[in-house]
């Protein structure tokens, strides 16, 4: 049971991912669809950054000249590894383009069909 209190915040985040794909695969409304992906791609996110996190007084891996030619080893433990928060800054970008395409799409197809529902879509292109 302490290890399930322990990691509450990645079961905050299946839980958010499993609404996400939910909504994707279930739901038949393109603007509820594209909600669920936006949770999903959240979750993610959130995920990522939050397994990235040190505790203990970590710092930035930036290294002084005293540091790289002093002659004394350095101890890698005590840096942050940047490369999962530029990633996830990277993915944030994407998130919102894709999901300004995905509403422009959806906003296209309600003109040319005068519905958001996946299966009434489907009947009027057959």
């Amino acid at each position: 049971m302490d290890f399930i209190i322990a990691k509450y915040n990645y079961w905050i985040y299946i839980t958010l991912m499993m609404i996400g794909f939910y909504a994707m695969i279930a739901k038949t409304n393109l603007i509820k669809k594209i909600i669920g992906m936006n949770i999903f791609q959240t979750a993610i996110i959130l995920f990522f950054v939050s397994i990235s996190y040190k505790r203990g007084g970590a710092t930035l891996p930036i290294l002084t000249d005293a540091d790289a030619h002093g002659g004394h080893v350095i101890d890698v433990a005590q840096y942050l590894n940047p490369l999962p928060h530029v990633l996830m800054l990277t993915a944030i970008v994407v998130s919102i383009a894709t999901l300004g395409v995905a509403l422009a799409i959806a906003i296209m197809m309600y003109r040319k069909y005068h519905t958001l529902e996946e299966d009434e879509i489907l009947k009027a292109i057959k």
